[in-house]
């Protein structure tokens, strides 16, 4: 049984308020209570305009207005102030949704209100510590509450930029006020009218707004940060699907994105074209008087949005931008003879190993590269060649043993490889034509899945293991990358794992067996409540996919698999 929910919307709107008011009436006409902030910089005429298209919702109230600036308090300052009136004017509100005036609802506003109404203490709003995972594009994670930031950075760059350098040389660090750990997240957030109105009414709020007054970017941190002060109960993910490029803009929506954001089932989406005709016609649906309550799935959305950021980064192969000239390699070929790196293939499947070396006409090793013992086939003592197993041999020459490795053997060498592993040849590898890789990013959760571990070593162990695969994403994602690279989150990979390897198989060993039967799999079991519990905790965990494939699925893959 869900509880009553009566939801207050808070729009902050700066353009185009034709577009904002037919949003506004959305909201509305499906029950919810609106406090719309119009940027003071917007002229008399268009809002009057907007008051006079809204005058006949008695739902609807206008805030008083700031002048607001991207990157600074008054975008705070402006949410303070509407949900407080909001709050004020409809005291029975149990939900507050921060929104824009470009932010257009998916589904029925009645979904979101019944799939709020089934957990109702709970905060939904991203808030991600600074200390785990960074969270921002361009550099600023920590510092930005650290230094000082009186100037904008649109309108005084220059003099944004060099504050920021004559702070850092001259060691300047600002203290968090008592009792407050800097989080990060989605400015767009649904928070509790019992957890707002206790960050609006703490008694050291003078305290706090004096200190994110000069922070950079304040709207996304300072209710992220003080949420975790007043909430116990935090999903910590944003119910607006907001996407960004590589330079942190968001994406503009347009009609051709109909079908793959009808597929998400996210409730609302940011940011809206005001053109897009066809999309503002087509969501949200009408209400059928039967809410559904099932989560967002903005997995395939997520997944089209990576590769177009990785495309307008990396450019086209052969079709060279201004801002990436190649240059050639002074080495004739880093090694002699091709060879294949599998990474976490070995944490999906425990037996993986010896599995591959009935299927390849290859020499299969296991981690070449772990920390504590290079696992030659076999576990031999001696490698080919008379290679040693001690790490310490290995690794006084990571580029010398693999490449010596290569060179002393007639078949070609195929081994295991994950964040576990040294990975001084990380750059090597991915810049060697002669690699061939396959790689699997965020398998390496599943063995901590079972560990035993209590949660604070799993969360501090994830953390780390996150951060190194990511720097390693960083290096095969680079212009410089020559291997021939095959490359698949978590839930991609779960969805058709024998399709997968025999595609790799057949790249690096034409004669291979076929994949008819498949290694057992670890038990999926408790994933998804792994992975909840510690971007609860305020750990973002990344590199699964945004969404793992439903379980039913994951099932039937692992029955097939055993």
């Amino acid at each position: 049984m869900t509880a009553d929910v009566r939801l207050g919307v808070v729009l902050l709107c700066h353009a185009d308020l034709g577009l904002a008011a037919r949003l506004a009436r959305i909201w509305v006409d499906d029950g919810a209570r609106v406090a719309i902030h119009v940027d003071a910089k917007v002229s008399a005429a268009p809002l009057a305009r907007l008051k006079h298209t809204l005058k006949d919702c008695d739902r609807i109230l206008f805030t008083r207005r700031h002048r607001c600036s991207w990157g600074r308090f008054s975008l705070v300052r402006a949410t303070q102030d509407a949900a407080e009136e909001l709050l004020q004017r409809f005291p029975d509100t149990t939900h507050v949704y921060l929104a824009s005036g470009a932010c257009l609802p998916l589904r029925p506003v009645s979904d979101l209100i019944a799939y709020l109404g089934a957990d109702p203490d709970r905060d939904h709003i991203e808030s991600v510590s600074t200390h785990d995972v960074g969270w921002t594009v361009g550099g600023l994670n920590e510092e930005r509450f650290t230094l000082f930031f009186p100037f904008d950075w649109k309108r005084h760059r220059w003099l944004f930029d060099r504050f920021v350098d004559w702070q850092r040389r001259r060691g300047i660090r600002r203290k968090m006020p008592g009792g407050l750990a800097p989080h990060l997240g989605s400015q767009w957030w649904c928070l509790t009218a019992r957890t707002l109105r206790a960050i609006l009414t703490d008694p050291q709020r003078a305290e706090f707004d004096r200190f994110f007054r000069l922070t950079w970017i304040p709207d996304e941190s300072y209710f992220q940060t003080l949420v975790r002060r007043h909430s116990t109960r935090i999903e910590s993910w944003s119910l607006t699907m907001a996407k960004f490029d590589h330079m942190g803009r968001p994406y503009s929506l347009y009609d051709d994105h109909i079908e793959i954001l009808a597929e998400s089932r996210c409730f609302v989406a940011r940011k809206i074209w005001p053109g897009a005709s066809r999309l503002l016609a087509h969501f949200p649906p009408p209400d059928d008087g039967h809410p559904q309550v099932d989560p967002p799935q903005p997995a395939r959305i997520s997944r089209i949005i990576n590769q177009t950021v990785r495309r307008r980064v990396l450019g086209r192969p052969g079709l060279y931008m201004q801002s990436r000239f190649p240059r050639k390699d002074a080495e004739n070929g880093k090694t002699s003879a091709p060879y294949a790196v599998i990474q976490g293939l070995s944490d999906i499947f425990p037996e993986f190993e010896d599995w591959l070396r009935q299927h390849l006409s290859c020499d299969v090793h296991g981690h070449l590269l772990d920390p504590s013992l290079v696992e030659f086939a076999g576990r031999h003592r001696t490698g080919p060649g008379a290679i040693s197993s001690n790490p310490q041999v290995r690794d006084r020459d990571p580029h010398g043993f693999l490449t010596s490795l290569i060179r002393i053997t007639e078949r070609m060498q195929v081994f295991q490889f994950s964040p576990r592993d040294n990975q001084a040849l990380n750059w090597f590898m991915a810049t060697d034509p002669h690699a061939n890789m396959l790689v699997v990013t965020g398998a390496w959760k599943l063995p901590l899945l079972h560990s035993g571990m209590p949660f604070d070593d799993v969360r501090r162990v994830f953390a780390q293991l996150q951060r190194i695969e990511l720097e390693h994403l960083d290096v095969l994602n680079s212009v410089w990358v020559r291997a021939r690279l095959v490359q698949h989150d978590l839930g991609e990979f779960l969805m058709n794992p024998k399709g997968i390897l025999q595609d790799f198989m057949l790249q690096i060993d034409p004669h291979s067996a076929p994949v008819t039967t498949l290694p057992a799999m670890r038990d999926l079991t408790g994933l998804d409540q792994m992975l909840r519990r510690l971007r609860n905790s305020g750990l973002r965990p990344r590199l699964t996919g945004e969404d793992l494939p439903p379980v039913e699925l994951l099932t039937n893959e692992r029955a097939a698999a055993e």
